[in-house]
């Protein structure tokens, strides 16, 4: 049973956090970063490092990172102890990691010609210690990692990553499992606790099955079956496949058929796509709109219901939403880009 002073002292260091984050109207002073250096001391102000353009980029996405869990982890440990759903919630930068150290290991084992690996989670000591589940010391043997743990499923009898999850197919089954998780700990909550978690979590879980389907089509010529078995399915919301499952019938070439269609609205316009020989439904475009729209939706609820567990689910998600967007600008930066230039390309594709 969460306290009222525990959910007042979360809603309070939140409300905290988000004033001085680059959410709303803190947005607009980064359009004016020139730099990449200018990004840091925008961000970090004295904290700042002074280093070489081609070294600080890495350097400032580890630290963007780590500044963004700081945050959400200052906010949940509030809670004596967190709830569940928060930490199903935050538990997707295990689900990134893993991820990746599959796809650099192929799922097999030591190879010499394949990169180092540094899990994320590793270096985030106070949350690796606390909630991780991965052995990511044992990389990069797939079976020592995996031991014991909700992701043995992933494995055959011999400890290697099962032939039927090349790269595509293990990111979508570890996509289902994370949103099965969230959605099962969500589901324990009482309503008053959940009701805005459960609309974003199923907006976000409906928006992520048209962007697959729309990205397996366009990028790997998938259709029908193959793109149904990778979509998420939650047993008692069927619902949340019907969008993505519609898109498979209109043409990826002709945006007249879609008009119909409910997420219309996150395509991109006639013209707007990166294709030649004229209009064709844009992955990128889409993908970028639905995150904008996810982000407005967690914006608007944040401090509807501060009581409640929602402000802090909402909260995490601003604060996700922050670290997504200044990475982008970190990287157009890196590459020349001006911040105006960044931001008038994410508003273009959103």
């Amino acid at each position: 049973m969460i306290g009222a002073g525990e959910r007042a002292y979360a809603y309070a260091k939140a409300c905290g956090i988000i004033g001085k984050s680059f959410v709303g109207r803190r947005i607009a002073p980064l359009r004016h970063a020139g730099r990449l250096s200018e990004l840091d001391r925008l961000i970090f102000g004295s904290q700042a490092r002074d280093l070489p353009e081609r070294e600080l980029l890495p350097n400032l996405e580890k630290r963007l990172i780590q500044r963004s869990v700081d945050s959400i982890l200052s906010v949940v440990n509030s809670y004596r102890p967190p709830p569940a759903f928060l930490i199903a919630l935050i538990r997707v930068y295990e689900y990134a990691d893993l991820k990746t150290a599959l796809a650099l290991t192929g799922g097999t084992g030591p190879d010499a010609s394949k990169p180092a690996f540094t899990p994320l989670v590793q270096n985030l000591k106070s949350w690796a210690s606390r909630w991780g589940t991965v052995h990511f010391d044992a990389w990069p043997d797939p079976r020592k990692m995996l031991a014991g743990t909700e992701f043995e499923f992933l494995l055959d009898s011999a400890g290697k990553l099962r032939a039927e999850f090349d790269g595509v197919s293990l990111e979508t089954a570890l996509d289902r499992h994370y949103y099965q998780k969230l959605w099962e700990a969500a589901r324990g909550l009482k309503k008053s606790d959940r009701l805005a978690a459960e609309k974003i979590t199923a907006e976000e879980i409906s928006l992520r099955n048209c962007a697959w389907t729309l990205r397996l089509r366009t990028y790997y010529g998938m259709e029908g079956e193959e793109v149904k078995r990778r979509l998420i399915a939650l047993d008692d919301y069927p619902r949340l496949r019907q969008d993505a499952l519609a898109a498979l019938e209109f043409p990826l070439d002709d945006r007249t058929p879609w008009e119909k269609w409910r997420r219309a609205g996150f395509l991109n316009l006639e013209g707007a796509a990166r294709f030649e020989g004229g209009w064709r439904a844009d992955p990128r475009y889409f993908q970028n709109a639905c995150s904008r729209y996810l982000y407005k939706l967690a914006l608007r609820l944040f401090r509807r219901r501060p009581s409640s567990l929602d402000a802090c689910f909402c909260f995490i998600k601003l604060k996700q939403f922050e670290e997504d967007l200044l990475i982008s600008d970190a990287e157009g930066l890196s590459m020349g880009m001006s911040g105006a230039d960044v931001f008038n390309v994410l508003e273009r594709d959103a």
